[in-house]
């Protein structure tokens, strides 16, 4: 199953319900998240592949062609779609454009309309929201919930299973993702860094892990990682004031690390310029960013 939708619709804050751990980063940042992340639901009853995808969105730079691409292959090989719709903000040209691609992927056999953040919509804009989403393409079902109060997320998740055909598990039942960790560390860096900066910042920032040790006798694991934007003046942002915003992001990450990797972590971070890679597609391929990798 894949989640589609426009950026902010709650496609990655409804992953992380569902698996209930935190697989997927989330912030108020448009185009969050990068990556096509497989996260995997397992339950008693079923095991749901899940594919969480990068939001459709107007491109202004190659990185953004290449965010649509993946998240439009997305479509190709899955047996369900859930097309999330944010309940607080009116349906425009970009839920219609998404809908477009939703109604005509072929091999998808189920459509679902899913209405997010409903806690902090009216009932009125809810059912405003349904009526108009419902014209948007044939849905077999429609779900209205909150994901990050967790309301109406069972009922999300049973009826995709009511619509998934039968078939064997095939992942263990101990692993939520299939997303290698080097990238799961550098998406949880990447996460702070929205989350503590601002204006153009967060959207030139990319992230990589140079070097991952674990040193099982200490129960310590070592990262090393490199966060890159595309100006000086980013550079001295993300660094800070003596460096207090860097020895924050670090601070914060290294708490959702520890939970990752259920030892204690250090984590170096340093910051350097890689001039206007957006525009380039093999260092956005670099940064595994995109349908290709």
């Amino acid at each position: 199953m894949a989640l589609v939708g426009r950026p902010n619709s709650g496609k990655s804050t409804l992953v992380n319900a569902l698996v209930g751990a935190k697989v997927a980063i989330t912030s108020d940042t448009p185009q969050t998240t990068r990556h096509r992340l497989r996260a995997v639901i397992d339950r008693d009853d079923a095991q749901v592949v899940l594919v969480d995808t990068p939001g459709l969105h107007k491109p202004h730079d190659a990185l953004g062609e290449e965010l649509n691409r993946s998240a439009l292959k997305s479509l190709e090989d899955v047996d369900v779609v859930a097309m999330l719709v944010d309940a607080s903000k009116p349906v425009g040209a970009g839920d219609r454009w998404v809908a477009e691609h939703v109604a005509r992927a072929r091999g998808v056999k189920h459509r679902v309309l899913v209405i997010t953040k409903a806690d902090i919509a009216s009932a009125d804009q809810v059912e405003a929201q349904m009526e108009a989403a419902r014209r948007l393409a044939p849905f077999d079902d429609v779900v209205v919930l909150s994901a990050l109060e967790g309301f109406n997320v069972d009922g999300f998740y049973e009826s995709v299973v009511r619509l998934l055909p039968e078939g064997p598990r095939w992942f263990p039942r101990d692993m939520p993702t299939n997303q290698p960790i080097e990238v799961m560390v550098a998406e949880f860096v990447r996460e702070k860094v929205l989350r503590t900066t601002f204006d153009e910042v967060p959207h030139a920032v990319g992230v990589q892990v140079e070097e991952l040790e674990s040193d099982a006798k200490k129960n310590l694991t070592r990262i090393w990682a490199v966060i890159y934007v595309e100006r000086e003046s980013q550079k001295g942002i993300i660094i800070g004031k003596g460096g207090e915003s860097i020895k924050c992001i670090g601070s914060e990450a290294r708490e959702d690390l520890e939970r990752l990797f259920g030892t204690r972590v250090f984590l170096e971070l340093t910051v350097k310029v890689r001039k206007d890679w957006r525009r380039d597609a093999a260092q956005i391929r670099r940064f595994g960013y995109g349908e290709g990798l």
